[in-house]
């Protein structure tokens, strides 16, 4: 790819050491799959993206849909070649201010456009499944930022720091009183007796795209679905489990490492399948 960053719509690679993204991590960011050149869920993405700049106090400018699918389509124009799949990146901060936390209305924001390669999943953890183990590193409760993707990702970068084994493709992280969130780049599900359960994020962790949909598809097909503070010990009774985000789609779990004597192992089932099917026919992954 000849181009794959742009910078309030110009090809950039840097921003001035000033930025508060930089600076204080305020900002926050979406991370799309593009199929065939078409972003995937690009509605529900820039839903969310609005949503959560209001919650973070960053003035996105009201055209901003305009402008993004404009950087979009002009990084798409700069490609010597486009590849099926690509993976979009969105990132806004509050743009550039001086040294302390207050920061002036008069600031604009910078917006952060890239283009990157899809990964290559050669042991393909879709269709057999994956194993992943429980971190030590606990996410903070901290209601006000919970369920969205801002910049500051220190908890998630520790917890996946924790292995480095290929063994593992994901990481089970827990808040900070010792419930379930989330993993450490997804989102976690497990159904039990056809329930569906996943943990609830009004304290901490992503509320993530797929996850969204997820819970809107159980609505539409009459899959009940709870939403609670679970400890990791109900995974031990779980029939499926499994974890999602808006690039590898559904993954099924079927390991799960909880400390050095205890092993969870587990079988792909008729819900994952179900739901994986149903995502497949929307295009989302």
């Amino acid at each position: 790819m000849t181009c794959n960053v742009l910078i309030n719509g110009q090809s950039e690679q840097s921003v001035p050491v000033t930025d508060r993204g930089l600076a204080y991590g305020h900002g926050l960011f979406e991370t799309i799959t593009l199929n065939q050149n078409t972003a995937i869920a690009w509605i529900a993405h820039l839903t969310r993206l609005k949503t959560d700049a209001e919650r973070l106090l960053i003035p996105l400018p009201e055209n901003i849909d305009q402008l993004l699918e404009q950087d979009l389509a002009k990084l798409l124009s700069l490609q010597s070649v486009t590849p099926d799949r690509m993976v979009l990146k969105i990132t806004i901060t509050r743009g550039c201010g001086g040294r302390g936390y207050a920061v002036e209305d008069s600031v604009s924001i910078n917006r952060i456009v890239q283009l990157n390669p899809f990964p290559h999943f050669s042991d393909m953890p879709s269709e057999q499944g994956i194993s992943l183990r429980l971190c030590a590193t606990r996410l903070a409760i901290a209601p006000q930022l919970a369920g969205i993707k801002h910049l500051n990702r220190l908890e998630q970068v520790l917890a996946r720091s924790e292995w480095h084994s290929s063994d593992f493709r994901e990481g089970l992280v827990l808040d900070a009183e010792g419930f379930l969130a989330e993993g450490t780049m997804s989102n976690l599900f497990w159904c039990q007796n056809g329930v569906l359960y996943t943990p609830e994020l009004d304290r901490c962790g992503v509320n993530g795209i797929v996850r969204q949909r997820i819970i809107g598809i159980a609505e539409e097909h009459g899959i009940t679905l709870v939403s609670g503070r679970y400890t990791p010990e109900c995974l031990n009774t779980a029939d499926e489990i499994f974890v999602c985000n808006s690039v590898i789609g559904i993954w099924p779990v079927i390991n799960i490492v909880m400390n050095e004597n205890d092993t969870l192992s587990g079988s792909i089932g008729p819900v994952t399948l179900k739901l994986q099917s149903r995502l497949a026919a929307e295009g989302i992954y």
